[in-house]
């Protein structure tokens, strides 16, 4: 299944109109965003990509620079670029994600930078041990979103918001320090996750984020029923003399261990991001 990869964060730096100028001439394709006909110094949005590239030709072009002025205008976007590639970003969201009606429960607890729920989705994939081989979507009170390249018709019939533009940071209350939304995956099985946004916490700088911090026990097996035929399926691979127990060891691939989790190994996965992303 082709998945358009989600936009990145964004990244603000302020930049004089001489300064955008100059940037606009270096990167064509920036110029609608620099807000060219506006007097006076402004902020701009960028992505961390953005900002390396960035960062990189205006090093560059500064040797071959005409003039003083244009010397200075790249060298302080240089600088510009290069302090907000190194500034934390401010703070971060820490959730845990519980898959809904599970006992034992398996859940995760992680902490994001504020992001679109498309990237959140990507989080919660790779932190709870999903493929990423269904469509899902995010249930905030009575309205979802999601990604209207994926829900086709049914993104305008079902009156879907977009998740590929909308931030953690739109969905939440302004004064309440917990709350709740969900998250479901694989509408056939129908996979449904409590998000609970604990609070916010300060960055880390010497930390990297995404991270996942803990969590219990292994992700289910896709397709394997949802959460009503997962306690048939462990059955099933527990017990020896049961009828499926053949075969559904070698649907797995041999091995499952209900009780695995790996914090780590999932933070790894986190930072990797979803392999099957595509433009």
């Amino acid at each position: 299944m082709s998945r358009r990869k989600p936009p990145e964060e964004y990244v603000t730096i302020k930049l004089t109109l001489a300064q955008r100028k100059t940037l606009a001439e270096m990167m064509p394709t920036l110029a609608d965003r620099l807000k060219l006909d506006e007097q006076g110094q402004r902020t701009i949005e960028f992505t961390e990509t953005e900002l390396r590239s960035i960062k990189t030709q205006t090093d560059t072009a500064v040797t071959a620079a005409m003039s003083g002025v244009a010397r200075n205008s790249l060298r302080h976007i240089t600088h510009a670029a290069q302090v907000a590639l190194e500034r934390p970003q401010g703070q971060v969201y820490q959730l845990k994600i519980t898959l809904v009606d599970t006992k034992p429960p398996i859940w995760r607890r992680i902490q994001v930078k504020d992001c679109t729920l498309a990237k959140l989705h990507e989080s919660i994939q790779t932190a709870m041990g999903w493929t990423n081989s269904h469509l899902h979507h995010f249930r905030v009170g009575e309205q979802l979103y999601g990604d209207p390249e994926l829900m086709q018709e049914n993104f305008a019939e079902m009156g879907y918001k977009d998740s590929t533009t909308t931030k953690i940071s739109d969905i939440l209350p302004k004064k309440e320090k917990t709350f709740r939304f969900e998250y479901e995956y694989d509408f056939g099985d129908g996979w449904l996750h409590e998000v609970l946004v604990e609070g916010v916490v300060g960055a880390d700088p010497k930390t990297k984020y995404p991270l996942c911090l803990e969590g219990k026990r292994a992700c289910p097996p896709e397709d394997c029923g949802g959460v009503w035929g997962y306690p048939d399926f462990l059955e099933a691979i527990q017990n020896p003399d049961h009828e499926q127990h053949e075969e559904m060891l070698e649907w797995i691939g041999g091995r499952f261990d209900p009780k695995a989790f790996d914090a780590a190994k999932a933070t790894e996965a986190m930072r990797k991001g979803l392999s099957n992303w595509r433009e």
